[in-house]
């Protein structure tokens, strides 16, 4: 019987701990803890980091974790690269369930940028209307362009104000609808989206609504990530779970 190690919050990581839930396959959901209020999940759940690499190589031994998945989203990179390494220090196999990226389409008007701090240079000039779809942790990166109003969506109230001089804060939690995106955009004049390249269905609907808009969308590419197996289906997991050797069988 696997032992699962899942490291989540995303959707993609509650839609799996469902299924290895109805499967009756022991697992354990990890978060990060940047969300105060975490829906509710089907299977045991622990909150805070691991302590790097080595403390998540530790944990792995210690609880005989059989099997890793990496959940997290496309941009928790270090905690991404901390999973490789440590599956790898602890001999137990890694799968990365994933969304597939993102590409343009007819109609829409991108500017690709490889990170937060491009993001922000590319943001001088006169003031705009700027939706900043980048969550809470970035936020403060763009009070170096204090001239525009930004528009900010949050999945929970900050325990502090954000520190742009001119912002609306809107606290809501997706899925989104290209309809309601659109409602916003048009109420708040926005006339420039700031996203990062999430990927996947739930988080494309300020693309669609940007796209029946006209509205440039300014996108921060995926960073690099170590080689790793990677799927985009909870029910690849299953699969690899069924035929992926895990860390008992090798002896770990």
């Amino acid at each position: 019987m696997p032992n699962v190690l899942l490291l989540g919050g995303t959707t993609e990581a509650s839609a799996l701990a469902r299924l290895l839930a109805a499967h009756g396959l022991p697992a354990t959901l990890s978060y990060a803890g940047r969300t105060d209020s975490p829906r509710p999940q089907p299977v045991p759940v622990r909150i805070g980091g691991f302590g790097g690499v080595a403390g998540l190589a530790a944990y792995l031994r210690e609880q005989r974790v059989t099997h890793l998945v990496d959940a997290t989203h496309p941009f928790a990179a270090t905690m991404s690269g901390h999973a490789v390494a440590a599956a790898a220090q602890a001999g137990v196999p890694l799968v990365a369930l994933t969304r597939a990226a993102w590409t343009p389409e007819a109609g829409d008007r991108w500017q690709r940028v490889p990170d937060i701090a491009a993001a922000v240079a590319a943001l001088a000039g006169p003031p705009r209307r700027i939706l900043l779809a980048l969550g809470r942790m970035h936020v403060a990166a763009f009070a170096a362009q204090p001239q525009h109003h930004y528009v900010l969506r949050f999945v929970d109230p900050p325990a502090e104000p954000p520190v742009l001089p001119r912002h609306h804060l809107v606290v809501d939690r997706g899925p989104f609808t290209p309809a309601g995106d659109q409602a916003l955009m048009t109420a708040h004049g926005i006339d420039l989206v700031v996203c990062k390249n999430a990927g996947g269905s739930g988080a494309a609907a300020k693309l669609v609504a940007a796209r029946a808009l006209g509205i440039p969308v300014l996108m921060i590419d995926r960073p690099a990530l170590p080689p790793r197996r990677e799927v985009t289906d909870p029910q690849a997991v299953l699969d690899w779970l069924a035929h992926a050797p895990s860390a008992t069988k090798r002896g770990v």
